[in-house]
C-alpha cells in the first residue's frame, strides 16, 4: 500500500477503477457533479470521471487492488459505514423482531433476529440485554439508523461474526483499533508469542478478549490502554517493556 495522502473535505479523488467500495469519509459523485468539478478545477474530466468526494479531513487510505477507499481521521466517536466490522453491545429487544446495540455512535443500530446463519423464525438466537455481538454495517446512512447482520455478505456464512461469550470487552481509540488490524503491528504479535488469546477487534473502538486466565486479560487490556495515542501514549519500546515486568 503506498502511503496515503492527506484530504480535507469538499476535496476530490480521482480514481480509474471500475468497481469501488467506499470506507468511512468518501462520497462518489455523479457523473454531472464530477465533469462540474473538474471544469471548475485543473483537473482533467477523464480523471475525474469516477471522482470521489472527502467528506471529513484525514488520511486517504485504499487496498493493493485500489477497488475499496477509506479516509482514516482521529475522531472521538464513531461514525458507521456499511461493511465495516463492530462490537457492539445489546441494549434492547425490539419486539421479537430484533433488538437494538450500541455502537459507541451517535445512534444505535438495529439488528434483526433473521441477520444469523440459518436463522428462522422458529430457530433465533437468544441474545439478552448486555450480550456482545460481533456485526457487520450492512446499512448505513445518515437519515437512518445502522442496520447490522451477524454474517458474511458474500458467502452468507457466520464466519467469525454473531454473539462474543464470555471474555472481556476493552474500550480504545478508534485510531489505536485500526492500528490493532494491521497485520504488521506490533502489539498482538507480542501478547500472542507469550500465551495464547481470542481477540475481535471492531472499528468502532471496541476490542474483544478471551484467555484462560484473568491475569492474562488484565495485562492485555492495560498493554491497549498503554499502547493507545489517547491513553498512555506509550512508544513501542515502552510498551513491550512494562509487557515484560507484568507477570502471567
Amino acid at each position: 500500500m503506498s502511503l496515503p495522502s492527506t484530504v480535507l473535505p469538499g476535496d476530490l479523488v480521482p480514481v480509474q477503477h471500475a468497481k469501488l467500495k467506499l470506507g468511512p469519509g468518501l462520497i462518489q459523485l455523479s457523473s454531472s457533479a464530477s465533469s462540474s468539478s473538474a471544469q471548475a478545477g485543473s483537473s482533467s474530466e477523464s480523471s475525474s470521471a469516477n471522482a470521489l468526494l472527502s467528506t471529513k479531513a484525514g488520511s486517504l487510505h485504499h487496498n493493493p487492488q485500489m477497488t475499496k477507499w477509506w479516509i482514516e481521521s482521529n475522531a472521538k466517536r464513531y461514525v458507521p459505514a456499511a461493511q465495516e466490522s463492530v462490537v457492539g453491545v445489546v441494549t434492547g429487544r425490539i419486539g421479537q423482531e430484533g433488538w437494538r446495540v450500541d455502537l459507541g455512535a451517535a445512534h444505535q443500530a438495529t439488528l434483526d433476529a433473521l441477520a444469523f446463519e440459518g436463522a428462522t423464525k422458529r430457530n433465533r438466537p437468544n441474545l439478552k440485554v448486555g450480550s456482545l455481538v460481533f456485526a457487520r454495517v450492512s446499512l448505513a446512512h445518515k437519515d437512518m439508523e445502522p442496520e447490522l447482520e451477524c454474517f458474511d455478505s458474500q458467502t452468507h456464512k457466520a464466519g467469525d461474526f454473531g454473539e462474543l461469550k464470555g471474555g472481556f470487552m476493552v474500550k480504545c481509540s478508534l485510531i489505536l483499533c485500526r492500528w490493532l488490524l494491521d497485520p504488521d503491528y506490533y502489539l498482538l504479535k507480542l501478547i500472542g508469542a507469550r500465551f495464547p488469546l481470542e481477540v475481535v477487534v471492531g472499528v468502532n473502538g471496541r476490542v474483544w478478549i478471551s484467555t484462560s486466565e484473568p491475569k492474562q486479560t488484565i495485562a492485555i487490556a492495560r498493554c491497549i490502554e498503554a499502547a493507545d495515542p489517547e491513553g498512555g501514549a506509550m512508544s513501542e519500546s515502552q510498551v513491550k517493556s512494562l509487557f515484560a515486568k507484568i507477570e502471567v
